[in-house]
């Protein structure tokens, strides 16, 4: 998975700015290259790719179950991510058939259209973060 500054609702269009928190998700069968950090600053003039997320298991079931968890604990905070979008995909009975093809992503436009729906514990790490960069921590 390709982890974009981007925003998906909007056309997928650069979404530049300060990653005011970022956490990567671990456990077997999941890896993480990326360059990003807490801190960061995505300039407007950049590769979007963030982080690149590779997931691995024994079989197909393995694989969506791992991706999902690493989707789910991955953290960008401070700019729009392609992060949502790609949770939509891993929910759509075509992907999840393992019956797609390269055209998958412009049949289906309807998968831009989702609401962000973080867990409690999320928005709380964001708003101290936010919080803390602001008072200079």
């Amino acid at each position: 998975f390709r982890i974009n500054a981007e925003d998906p609702k909007n056309d997928f269009l650069p979404s530049f700015g300060r990653i005011t928190r970022y956490f990567a998700p671990g456990g077997p069968g999941v890896r993480t290259d990326g360059a990003i950090y807490t801190g960061y600053d995505i300039p407007p003039y950049y590769d979007s790719m963030c982080v690149k997320l590779t997931v691995w298991a024994r079989d197909w079931d393995g694989v969506l179950r791992r991706a999902r968890r690493a989707l789910r604990d991955i953290g960008v905070f401070g700019v729009r991510t392609t992060i949502p979008y790609h949770l939509r995909i891993l929910d759509d009975p075509e992907f999840r058939s393992g019956r797609f093809d390269t055209g998958f992503v412009e049949r289906h436009p309807e998968l831009a259209d989702y609401a962000e729906n973080r867990p409690r514990r999320e928005v709380a790490a964001a708003i101290a973060a936010a919080l803390a960069a602001q008072a200079g921590l």
